[in-house]
């Protein structure tokens, strides 16, 4: 692929804003209703000019070329810090460049484009946002209200070359430029042609100012000395008569404070070199810089300050980009950027102008505002999903803050305040985000890839969108009835599901996931009475018995999608109560009592026989011979692993015999004041949470041979076991338990092993103590093998159980699920193991016309299609879980419903070069599909990493070129017009020559006609054709 964009001439510029506005009511992708208008002349002077919102694109990806540059500024930029240009403009960047998919990386730091290229570009823009605010009445300020800053940078030796003159002359004053000439003559010829709305005299491009930029930022490369940077500044003050900020980095902290800091916020896999600290200016000589600066500035009769902060320079050892060290931006950068502020701030008494980027965000750039930093720019927040668009909602919230715009101090103890709760809140912590990836994996498809990462991610495929609209419509009995098809737990799962679907849930990307377990459960409260009353009575439509053994979830869910089929279905239980670990392991404080009978009731409704207080000795052939065809057998795990420790074992218990008669009978445990669990996993957290509220307990210890970040317990049980005062040791290994006293080995982290996470390796003579009482181990459950060993069913020297894809064993027609088969897992797992047994069971009777199946959901399209593009790019809180019974419908109104739209790597590529184009064909699912523009991507990686897909947009989506050497260069499928009726298109690696005759995509190849794929694709390019024709024109 060619990663080189391809700047857009003016008039192609100025003709695709205009088409686009009028056909789709957007102008690059952005809707109007995300256009950021100014009301009101609440506004700010900077150097002399007129800034209306003290916000805007930081130097980078998004101010690059002119088309960002107008996306930025429709949705409520202001101040645009150009991106860094520098003498050596034609270096190879290697590919991809970014990584925001958490905390954000990057590895490019000026302009891909070469000197006399960018300045065209800024040019371009220029006139352009002047066109925009006319044409759509953008403001209402008579005077000009934004700013461009150029940005420059690496040393003084390039800034006096001519290339690096001319760009800063030429952004002072344009007048001369080749590309100020064409641009003013070109608008005129539109203007007279009567092409602009609003714009009918032709004078108006001559009343545009070609002195563009009188401010600079400088960027200098990591190790600069304080006298160069010094120096590089009093020749653009001095020389150039610049108003100048100076960009100053977060390693002016210090090695330890930055270390201690990123750790004690989580982010202790970020590698730091020290080097990289002692190298860089320190502390001391940047005060004293600044303070000549000032001085100097003062006598030149300029404005001088500081921009914070620069990116923070870490070891790449993610394997993401492609380069040694990368640098850090975003969330985990905030931090270090506003605590170097205050210390700035402080150093100088609030006199000294900081121009802030580093994490700002719609939760806190308020309070940044409020403390007196301004402008405020932004690139890590404009990368996530939402894109530009994200910064109408930051202007808007802006808009009232009167008295901070118009600060020109800083306020000191209101600083002090937000740089204290940067370090304290957890919203700022690596836990604040899954660690988990938010992939679903698969191949991105060229058409048709819209999907719900969250209906993915879930093991039993929830509809989880649908579900959720149904709630926010008080539709709540549909809602139960759509989860019930799937799932026959909707109240357990309401309330202790692993929930992997929040974890795949794109709200991730905005602020946190969509409460959808909750959601599911007030589903279920409000939705079970209706529908449980109009449940029909059983119905026998099978002669085949089925026996299952085992009254779990993975037990009883098989039963229930059986019984709704019409098959006589008895499930046996060697205990009192079924429910298997739900009823007699979970804790009641995990769940209430109520809830468990309420899905009981719903499975017995369903024709499902329950046979209690069974022999527990399971005889497969004496089942059969009782007249059962199949048998499944979800029998669980519930043997605790034992703990190999030296010493006496009289005090050591397994976590499942603790949890079932914590469960039975609580008061009969006497456990003494200390308990200590053994691991780390949901069973652990369910003891230890236990365990503090047995009689007698005065304190409870977690031990864990890796980090409490390595768990694998849920994050949010971790927290539950936290709040209940448990007490973690992480890193220690149990070797021994003599008099009361457990000592265990001091670990630490090595390696990586198979599974991603570093190896916990003991630390030679390095031992910790710990007087307990008690001991509780829940370092895993194991099945009874030999149950299944005597029943014939395969089973190797592993544990592994041979069986196929519908989970049926090695002995015909005996299946095995659940616990019984994975070992201890989640209760949504066992729930899709019972499905997958039922469907084999269907599948071996011929069972093809289902019964039972999802009810049809009718819904508003034009209504939902309008509802998800006002919540695109808006972040909204979670609701508190103290209110969230009552607020539950303002919950339901954060789901982005991705299946139905998704367009995250429209949003996210800063060069527009991914398009959603709507295509009406039958032979696409979706009205909606992605065009890929090859000219203006420049190959960053962005697209790839918010895409759910195991795929690439730029690479693997349909893709419109401009020229042959491009289509030639390039191996993408994709189109390319050669004249107006003809055109070649790339598919599968071959080309195929096209035509358009009579409306229509004319190929003479009969594979291509037969093909229903490449029929969708042909109606793509006649949309291009016919609607987006402005495509067409780079």
């Amino acid at each position: 692929m060619s990663d080189v964009m391809q700047p857009i001439p003016f008039q192609n510029l100025l003709n695709w804003i205009l088409e686009e506005y009028k056909s789709e009511g957007a102008i690059f992708g952005i809707q109007k209703d995300k256009f950021y208008y100014k009301k009101d002349d609440v506004h700010f002077r900077l150097f002399g000019e007129k800034c209306e919102t003290p916000i805007g694109p930081a130097a980078g990806p998004h101010t690059q070329v002119a088309q960002n540059l107008v996306t930025a500024y429709l949705t409520g930029g202001r101040f645009f810090e150009l991106k860094t240009v520098q003498i050596m403009d034609t270096l190879e960047i290697e590919k991809p460049c970014i990584d925001a998919e958490k905390e954000t990386y990057n590895t490019e730091w000026s302009t891909e484009l070469t000197v006399p290229q960018a300045y065209d570009e800024y040019v371009k823009a220029w006139f352009l946002l002047h066109v925009l605010n006319k044409m759509l009445g953008i403001s209402t300020s008579e005077e000009r209200a934004f700013v461009f800053n150029m940005s420059v940078g690496y040393d003084l030796e390039g800034l006096k070359t001519p290339k690096m003159d001319n760009f800063i002359e030429g952004l002072k004053d344009a007048s001369d430029a080749e590309i100020f000439q064409t641009c003013q003559a070109e608008l005129k010829i539109a203007i007279q042609e009567g092409k602009i709305p609003r714009i009918t005299d032709a004078n108006f491009a001559d009343e545009i100012s070609p002195r563009i930029s009188n401010s600079v930022t400088l960027s200098t490369m990591h190790g600069t000395p304080p006298e160069d940077q010094e120096a590089i500044c009093k020749y653009l003050i001095g020389a150039k008569n610049l108003n100048t900020f100076v960009k100053l980095n977060p390693t002016l902290h210090g090695y330890a404070y930055v270390k201690a800091a990123l750790e004690n916020l989580g982010y202790d896999e970020i590698t730091l070199k020290e080097e990289t600290f002692t190298h860089d200016m320190q502390y001391a000589a940047a005060v004293k810089m600044v303070r000549n600066l000032l001085a100097y500035a003062k006598e030149c009769g300029v404005e001088f300050g500081v921009k914070l902060s620069n990116t923070l320079a870490v070891v790449n050892d993610k394997g993401t980009l492609p380069t040694n060290e990368m640098y850090m931006s975003g969330r985990a950068l905030y931090p270090l950027t506003i605590n170097l502020a205050l210390k700035l701030a402080q150093e100088f008494d609030g006199n000294l102008a900081i121009s802030y980027s580093g994490g700002a965000d719609r939760f806190n750039i308020a309070d940044i505002l409020a403390a007196g930093l301004k402008p405020i720019t932004m690139a890590t927040y404009l990368l996530k999903p939402g894109g530009y668009a994200r910064m109408t909602q930051l202007a808007e919230l802006l808009k009232d803050e009167q008295a901070a715009i118009a600060r020109t101090t800083i306020d000191l103890e209101k600083l002090a305040q937000v740089a204290k709760d940067a370090l304290e809140n957890p919203r700022y912590s690596r836990e604040a985000k899954p660690d988990a990836s938010m992939k679903i994996g698969g191949t991105l498809e060229m058409l048709d890839c819209f999907v719900a990462p969250c209906t993915v991610g879930c093991p039993i495929g929830q509809d989880v969108p649908e579900y959720i609209r149904l709630i926010g419509e008080e539709r709540y009995a549909e809602a139960y009835e759509l989860i019930i098809s799937k799932n026959a737990f909707p109240f357990i799962t309401g309330f202790i599901c692993d929930h992997q679907c929040q974890i795949k849930c794109v709200r991730n990307d905005y602020e946190n996931s969509l409460l959808i377990r909750d959601l599911k459960r007030i589903a279920a409260e409000k939705g079970f009475a209706t529908v449980i009353e109009n449940i029909p009575p059983f119905e026998k439509t099978h002669d085949a018995k089925i026996a299952i053994i085992g009254a779990g979830p993975a037990g009883l869910s098989a039963a229930y999608f059986l019984a709704r089929e019409g098959f006589e279905v008895t499930v046996f239980d060697k205990t009192d109560r079924a429910g298997g670990m739900v009823a007699h392991g979970i804790p009641g404080f995990r769940f209430p009592e109520w809830a468990l009978e309420n899905d009981l009731t719903l499975i017995k409704r369903a024709g499902v026989k329950l046979e209690l207080n069974c022999d527990p000795q399971i005889d497969v052939e004496k089942l059969k011979a009782e007249g059962f065809k199949y048998i499944h057998l979800a029998i669980g795990a519930w043997k605790s692993r034992a703990l190999r420790i030296e010493g006496s074992q009289e005090n050591v218990h397994g976590a499942i015999n603790f949890l079932q008669t914590f469960k039975r009978n609580p008061q009969s445990l006497q456990l003494g004041k200390t308990v200590a669990i053994i691991g780390g996993g949901n069973s652990a957290m369910d003891s230890a949470r236990a365990a503090t509220r047995v009689s007698g307990v005065e304190k409870v210890l977690i031990l864990y041979r890796r980090t409490k970040k390595q768990m694998p317990a849920d994050h949010e049980e971790l927290q539950n076991a936290a709040k209940d005062g448990v007490i973690f040791h992480e890193l220690v290994s149990p070797l021994s338990l003599e008099n009361g006293v457990l000592k265990c080995q001091v670990m630490e982290l090595g390696e990586k092993d198979a599974s991603g996470r570093r190896r916990p390796t003991p630390i030679a003579g390095k031992f910790a103590k710990f007087k307990v009482d008690t001991i509780l181990t829940a370092i895993g459950e194991l099945v009874d093998y030999d149950i299944l060993k005597a029943n014939g069913i395969q089973v190797d020297e592993k544990g592994n159980i041979a069986v196929n894809q519908f989970l049926e064993t090695s002995v015909e027609n005996v299946f095995i699920g659940g616990d019984a088969y994975h070992g201890p897992a989640t209760v949504v797992k066992a729930i899709a193991d019972g499905r997958k047994v039922a469907d084999g069971i269907l599948a071996k009777e011929s069972v093809t016309q289902r019964t039972f199946t999802p009810p049809a959901i009718l819904f508003d399209d034009a209504a939902r299609a309008e509802a998800v593009a006002a919540k695109k790019a808006i972040l909204t809180p979670q609701p508190s879980p103290a209110v969230f019974d009552v607020e539950y419908p303002a919950e339901t109104r954060r789901c982005l419903e991705c299946n139905f739209i998704c367009n995250k790597c429209v949003e996210v590529c800063p060069n527009r070069a991914n398009v959603a184009v709507t295509v009406s064909s039958s032979e696409l699912q979706n009205h909606n599909q992605i065009l890929h523009l090859d000219a203006l991507c420049n190959e960053c990686g962005n697209c790839e990493t918010f895409c759910p897909h195991n795929g690439a947009p730029y690479r693997d989506k349909f893709t419109l070129f401009w020229d042959e050497e491009s289509f030639q260069e390039n191996a993408n499928a994709g189109f390319l017009f050669i004249t107006d009726t003809t055109l070649k298109m790339r598919y599968h690696e071959k080309i195929y020559p096209l035509t358009l005759e009579e409306g229509q995509i004319v190929s003479a190849d009969s594979a291509l006609r037969d093909n229903k794929e490449a029929q969708g694709l042909f109606a793509i390019i006649l949309a291009v054709k016919n609607r987006y024709p402005y495509l067409l024109k780079g």
